[in-house]
């Protein structure tokens, strides 16, 4: 499933379109990424599930998260998870229960059609690979393992800001 997208416009700085940077750029990958995963899900009957989602999604775990959780995680503040929350429990994505540690919190916690959800979203990965593969040939397949890697270097906290540790850029 490869389908391009129109290139959103970029904000304006001095009469220019604002030069971009790699974080924007991996922002601006990762919203590409998710709206085909969004087109999926849809094509699959989840057409309730919204791109802000993915916040739930992505940081919940299979035997349940907490709200407060879940928005730690996510890095947005309690009541913007708890509304998201709200939607995905109202279309049957999530459930509610006691937290078995702590009978004042509730667990948030995938339905069977939330599993499905993350079913299907986990196995767009590999068809994002493939087309990155099939696009770019082998230096692609190279180029993507490089891209995980720095990723993966920067979630990990093995990458810093150098020149903002020492004071400057050089």
């Amino acid at each position: 499933m490869s389908t391009r997208r129109a290139a959103r416009q970029r904000p304006m700085q001095d009469g220019r379109e604002r030069p971009t940077n790699i974080v924007v750029l991996l922002r601006e990958a990762y919203v590409a990424l998710n709206d085909q995963a969004i087109a999926r899900l849809a094509e699959s009957g989840h057409t309730e599930v919204r791109p802000a989602h993915g916040s739930v999604f992505q940081h919940l775990d299979d035997t349940g998260t907490t709200v407060s959780g879940l928005a730690e995680r996510a890095q947005m503040t309690k009541q913007a998870m708890a509304e998201l929350v709200a939607h995905l429990e109202k279309h049957g994505y999530v459930e509610r229960r006691p937290d078995p540690a702590d009978r004042r919190a509730k667990l948030v916690v995938p339905t069977d059609r939330g599993r499905e959800v993350l079913t299907i979203a986990q196995a767009a990965v590999p068809d994002v690979e493939h087309d990155a593969a099939f696009l770019r040939g082998e230096r692609g397949r190279q180029q993507l393992a490089v891209l995980h890697d720095v990723a993966e270097g920067f979630v990990d906290g093995d990458f810093v800001c150098v020149a903002a540790a020492f004071g400057g850029a050089g």
